[in-house]
């Protein structure tokens, strides 16, 4: 990033990116022609001869600045510059020295060698046009440090002349600070004089410089120190530490060591040292120059800086809370510190410094908990604007880098701290679900627009969890470790990310290797598989909650809460791959109700995951248990047809009440009354359903009857010989009542099933059942009686088998 800076011709624009702030004096719509340039000059040549500055003058002036990154200022036009600055008793545009400063200041960072008499007459001329007070506004006097602090860094001007630049650079700042910090927007201008001034070769004044560095922010009358001011000090650090290093100058790093790492100093804001500090490390990591020197003095700058950096953490943590900054000076303080940690690369493993970023991100990074108090404090008045605005805030565009650093901090941190943080990242996760179901239900369709932006920070904060979780596996899942805290872990694991399921919208791979890990622990022990669907939350609170935000709703409506349906549906994915350590009294007592609850929801993805649990439950086993599971499995069928069929086709999807019959019949003991029930519920639906109804499904029409009668008629190859006969008798009594061609066609389905056969026991009878079942459809009365072929067919088959 440095490097960039050093490639760049302005420094206080580099800085103004880096910080996500706005752009500087004026903006460049399109580049210019060379005449429109030529014609500018001319203007400001001609109103110098006839010292008249009227706005043909002041509009020359402006087209130039705006061209400022395009042209190239010559001596004879920066001498010209400087003449106007030098006219004494004349009367000037307000923005006009301010115009010719900013140019001069083109002029020295584009000049190649630029002469060292004109800069001495600019400094002069700049110094008088300052001692009239008249003159002052703030936009001159920042474009007066900047230009000065530029003059002083220019390699070839002489000792002298840079001592007279840092002099004019010190007095315009210790005089005129008031004028800088009433203006945000160039504060970014002022910075960066006094980092053209910090990088000089000299280095007289420089405590001085640093002084207001670090101490403007502490006035009464200075700027106010924020996360995008405490940005540009890290970057300009950065810049002006790189340029140290290239340059080998020792004496400079220890004297910065000395006066801002090393030394408390009270008039010295806390924010910006850090800043300063994190700067250091950045500028750091990339290498050092030879010498046993450099490489002794930037290696002390880096302990002084670590150390620096973690003696603010132990500031932040000192009340005790490390949940929620108490006052609002921490606030700021804590997402400088944030952000510092972000960008300033590695950094020695610390437990405040781990606490902090686990507060940081939290509390500011993603304030989802202050947004909801605040919802719920003022739900009438104003809505929130400030979460909008945190959406482009560079603290939560930062947000992954962040929580890279939160988790190398992790990854190095003691057991106990690790514990700690853990449970303030799953503590989060919680409050996260309780505290958004209410506001979801409150805003949805009416506020959409607030809700939308306070998902997308839920969104990203369900991002940081799962990176997070993934460390936590790699700590904490591995063969060292004990399996009572690896059981734990992972339920907690999976009971977070059950909360953050309504916000995962895209297919991470963090995300799927996390829940890889933590569900093979599950899958290896009871108690934790119990533990685990023990969260699943009770049915009573599923559909009548007795939380506060209710009182505000009219009418609670279980199927519409998307957010705790998102929880119950990563319970119906994830249950089904530990079944066969749950117990059948669990099942029972913690997901039944549940799974029965949500066959009937609305959605068909929740319906089918329901359905796919229940299969899951009737194919496990358990050797310990045998008696009570098929107990239990009968008595589920019951009610699961019951449920199923009362609200089939409008809501329970086809594919998954086929499934769950499918099961049933294979894995329930032979002449089970519940598969007899099964069968005799299907029948029955059958002949309440409106025939003409129609169901889409997969872009093809469909009867939900003739669906049913696939569904028995695949079952003929799947029941025990002891259920046979009663499902052929049911079948017998549904075909019969069918159309000719519809006969015809199930008839030869269930010729073709025979065929392919090889149960000897099961053809004798199935053959027998199909004549007489062929006879009968041929002289019932039905619209029209059978063909020969199909007798034939029969005839056929028989003789075959």
């Amino acid at each position: 990033m440095a490097r960039r800076a050093n490639n760049s011709l302005f420094l206080e624009e580099w800085l103004r990116s880096v910080s996500g702030s706005s752009s500087g004096l004026v903006k460049q719509s399109s580049a210019p022609s060379a005449r429109s340039i030529i014609q500018a000059w001319s203007e400001i040549r001609e109103s110098l001869q006839n010292q008249k500055f009227d706005t043909r003058y002041v509009q020359a002036l402006r087209a130039l600045v705006s061209s400022e990154s395009t042209i190239h200022v010559a001596d004879p036009q920066a001498k010209l510059l400087v003449s106007i600055l030098a006219l004494r008793h004349v009367s000037f545009p307000v923005e006009s020295y301010t115009l010719v400063v900013r140019l001069l200041y083109v002029w020295i960072r584009k000049a190649f060698r630029p002469s060292q008499a004109l800069v001495g007459s600019a400094v002069q001329a700049i110094r008088g046009v300052l001692d009239d007070r008249r003159n002052l506004g703030p936009a001159l006097v920042a474009q007066s440090v900047l230009v000065s602090g530029a003059f002083a860094c220019v390699p070839s001007l002489s000792g002298d002349l840079k001592v007279l630049c840092l002099e004019l650079v010190c007095r315009i700042l210790e005089e005129e600070y008031s004028l800088v910090g009433s203006r945000q927007e160039l504060v970014p201008v002022v910075l960066a004089g006094v980092g053209y001034a910090l990088s000089s070769s000299v280095d007289v004044h420089y405590v001085r410089l640093l002084d207001f560095l670090f101490g403007i922010w502490l006035k009464d009358e200075g700027p106010h120190g924020s996360v995008t001011h405490g940005l540009m000090i890290l970057h300009l650090i950065e810049w002006v530490m790189s340029g140290y290093v290239r340059a080998n100058y020792v004496g400079k790093m220890s004297l910065f060591a000395s006066e801002v790492l090393e030394t408390s100093n009270v008039n010295y804001a806390v924010f910006a040292v850090l800043m300063a500090a994190a700067g250091v490390l950045r500028a750091s990591s990339g290498g050092f120059s030879s010498g046993a020197q450099s490489f002794e003095i930037i290696s002390k700058l880096r302990k002084s800086a670590e150390k620096l950096i973690e003696s603010v953490a132990q500031l932040l943590i000192s009340n005790g809370n490390v949940t929620l900054p108490t006052t609002q000076r921490e606030v700021p303080l804590l997402k400088c510190f944030a952000i510092a940690l972000a960008r300033c690369g590695s950094v020695s493993s610390s437990a405040a410094l781990l606490l902090c970023l686990a507060s940081a991100l939290l509390t500011q990074v993603f304030p989802l908990g202050q947004i909801y108090e605040s919802f719920c404090k003022d739900p009438i008045g104003p809505r929130l604007n400030w979460v909008s605005e945190h959406l482009s805030d560079v603290l939560f565009k930062e947000s992954g880098a962040i929580t890279g650093a939160f988790c190398n901090q992790y990854s190095s941190a003691s057991e106990e701290n690790k514990y700690i943080v853990e449970n303030m990242i799953w503590d989060f996760c919680q409050n996260l679900y309780l505290q958004h179901r209410q506001i979801a239900l409150l805003l949805r369709g009416v506020e959409d627009i607030l809700l939308g932006d306070i998902e997308k920070i839920a969104e990203s904060s369900f991002l940081m969890v799962v990176v997070f979780a993934l460390a936590v596996t790699k700590q904490q899942l591995n063969l060292i470790v004990s399996e009572e805290k690896k059981m734990e872990t992972s339920v907690k694991i999976l009971v977070s990310f059950s909360c953050l399921e309504y916000f995962r919208h895209i297919r991470l791979p963090e995300y799927m290797e996390t829940i890889r890990e933590v569900i093979s622990c599950v899958q290896e022990n009871d108690a934790t598989c119990v533990s685990f669907v023990e969260s699943l939350p009770a049915y009573d609170s599923l559909t009548n909650p007795k939380d506060l935000f209710t009182q505000r709703i009219a009418a609670y409506e279980w199927s519409k809460d998307d957010v705790q349906t998102s929880r119950i549906l990563f319970f119906l994915r994830v249950v089904p791959t530990c079944i066969g350590r749950l117990s059948a009294s669990a099942f029972r007592r913690v997901i039944a109700s549940t799974m029965f609850l949500y066959i009937g929801h609305p959605n068909r993805k929740v319906a089918r995951a329901s359905h796919t649990l229940l299969v899951a439950f009737l194919s496990s086993a358990k050797e310990s248990e045998e008696d009570e599971r098929n107990q239990l499995k009968e008595q589920l069928v019951f009610y699961y047809m019951q449920r199923s069929l009362e609200v089939y086709p409008e809501i329970t999807p086809f594919e998954g009440l086929a499934s769950g019959v499918a099961a049933l019949v294979r894995h329930l003991p032979a002449g089970s009354p519940a598969i007899f029930y099964s069968i005799h519920s299907l029948v029955e639906k059958t002949s309440t359903l409106d025939t003409d109804a129609l169901e889409i499904s997969q872009g093809r029409k469909s009867d939900p009857g003739d669906q049913i009668l696939e569904l028995l008629l695949r079952l003929v190859s799947l029941v025990d010989i002891q259920v046979l006969p009663y499902l052929m008798k049911s079948l017998a009594q549904l075909i019969i009542k069918l159309p000719k061609e519809r006969q015809n066609m199930v008839l030869g389905e269930l010729y073709g099933q025979v065929a392919e056969s090889d149960d000897v026991i099961r053809k004798p009878s199935l053959v027998s059942w199909l004549q007489s079942l062929n006879y009968l459809c041929s002289n019932n009365g039905t619209k029209g009686s059978a063909s020969g072929p199909m007798i034939d067919t029969s005839n056929q088959l028989a003789a075959r088998l």
